[in-house]
This record gives C-alpha cells, structure tokens and sequence, in this order.
C-alpha cells in the first residue's frame, strides 16, 4: 500500500433538519506531509468527537481502487481525492487481504489497522442523496480506520510496510460485511468473538448475536 494522498478537511457548515451543523468530511489534497496524533489528524477538522477521532479513529484510510466505481454512480459531482473523508487515499489497499489488528511502519508513523467505517448522513449530504448510504454498504469496502502507535508524519508515496499481524482476525472487508449483514456468518462471528483486534465495544456487541 502506497499513500497518494494527504487530505484535510475545515469547518463546513450545512443545514440538517432545519439547523445549522458542521463537518470535516470535506477534505482536499494537501500536498503536503500530515502529522498523525495519538486521536486524530494534526490540523484536521473533527467536528464530532463522539464518533470520530480518539484512540480507534484517529485517522481513516480508503482506497484509490474504489474511486472509478463511485465516479461512475455520481459522474457529475467534482471529483478529487479525499472525496470518502479520508486522510489518506491509498494505492494497493485490498480489504480482502489487510486484517484488523494489522501494525504498519509508514513514515516516521506507527499505525493499526483498528475499525471499520460506519457511513453516516453526512456522507449523504456531500453526496447530495442518502441513498449513497446504502449503496456504500452494499458495496462492501468502507476503508478503515487507524490507531496510532508512534506518532509522525506521513506524505505521498510512502509504502506501509507489514510489521505484525494478529493470530486470530478478520480482514477489514469481513469485518465491514459482518457487521451489516442481517443474518451474520457464525464462522465470522465465532473469530470476531474471540479476536483482541477488535474493539472490545465492537467485539461485545457482535457476541450478542452468537
């Protein structure tokens, strides 16, 4: 996996219900190296710190793979990277192949690979239509997010390189399609049930279904 881009986000209001809200998922290209905190994107808009940022979202990747099936559903918006709000938009990041509770040294950054992405109506806003929710999950490939180990910066064209990988885990792509799927496969959620890679709020919300 190869970073080809850096993005950031600022304050962006909109109107939701009738009242004024922010966000940050309107991130650009900075082309520039980013700084990665133990809770967050050094600089990075987190308008809500209940659900992003902290210790298992400090900083969310997606693949640059993704990006032709999306401008191909949604040809008219304008298209760039970090469109997904992501930091980092990577090349060569297969969700079949990259597990939870992966550690990767990329830059002068230690990371883990540690939750999946839950989309919420502020995609849908950006979008221009809440049904790219459920297209999202149906799609199947939500990017994760990333714990930071060692904290640094990060820039284009930096390689993750593999440095641990958990005994037992799911790939991100299992975890994604796990979660969402209304009947839940019990080989999947026998391993989820036992994985340490997993968050444990995550882990103890899945056992519920065994």
């Amino acid at each position: 996996m190869e970073i080809i881009s850096t993005n950031i986000g600022k304050p962006t209001p909109f109107l939701w219900n009738g009242k004024e809200e922010k966000t940050g998922i309107y991130k650009v290209p900075t082309n520039q190296a980013i700084y990665l905190t133990k809770n967050d994107v050094m600089s990075d808009e987190i308008s809500n710190r209940l659900n992003h940022g902290g210790y298992y979202k400090a900083c969310y990747v997606f693949s640059a793979e993704q990006y032709p099936y999306w401008k191909n559903l949604y040809p008219k918006l304008d298209w760039n990277w970090g469109m997904f709000g992501e930091n980092l938009t990577l090349a060569g990041f297969d969700e079949k192949l990259v597990c939870l509770g992966d550690i990767y040294r990329v830059g002068e950054a230690l990371v883990q690979v540690s939750q999946y992405r839950e989309p919420c109506y502020k995609l849908g806003v950006k979008f221009g239509t809440q049904q790219v929710i459920r297209q999202f999950i149906a799609h199947g490939y939500g990017g994760t997010y990333l714990s930071i180990l060692e904290e640094g910066y990060v820039e284009v064209n930096q390689k993750f390189t593999l440095e641990d990988r958990p005994e037992s885990t799911l790939s991100v792509a299992d975890l994604f399609q796990l979660v969402h799927a209304k009947e839940k496969d019990p080989k999947l959620l026998s391993i989820a049930s036992k994985s340490k890679a997993i968050p444990p709020k995550k882990r103890m919300w899945l056992e519920t279904f065994l």
